[in-house]
């Protein structure tokens, strides 16, 4: 095995450790999967906290088909609403509610000490470091 295919093989075990405990972190405390905090942190930063469906599921690198259970997901839980283009109506969009944008904004400080805790047990601030600075 070459030495750039040790490395990426580290890396990814890396970032897999790392999101399984963030993981963890958010459906203990939260209620909520990781993709689904992505999917939050992703529509609240968006314009009018609003996205398409295949726009999201461009952002979280998952198919048509698992965004559209995750945001029914969503949906149950009060988080995210469905909303027709009025241009298009084929074209639907997920909107963050007030509750969702709370829930995100309750997650975000638990997610980032578990993200900070993660990244030192799993040897990822190695991977953080910019020319002997790290990236805060």
């Amino acid at each position: 095995m070459s030495k750039r295919s040790e490395i990426w093989l580290k890396l990814i075990q890396i970032v897999s450790n790392v999101e399984a405990d963030l993981g963890r972190v958010l459906q203990a405390q939260h209620g909520i999967g990781l993709s689904e905090y992505r999917a939050l942190d992703i529509l609240a930063r968006s314009q009018d906290s609003e996205l398409r469906m295949q726009e999201l599921a461009t952002h979280l690198r998952l198919n048509q088909s698992s965004v559209s259970r995750m945001v029914e997901r969503l949906e149950r839980a009060e988080l995210t609403i469905r909303d027709l283009c009025p241009h298009d109506k084929r074209g639907v969009y997920t909107v963050l509610t007030e509750k969702g944008r709370a829930r995100l904004e309750s997650a975000q400080p638990d997610y980032e000490k578990a993200l900070e805790a993660a990244l030192a047990e799993h040897g990822g601030e190695k991977l953080l470091e910019i020319q002997g600075s790290k990236v805060k």
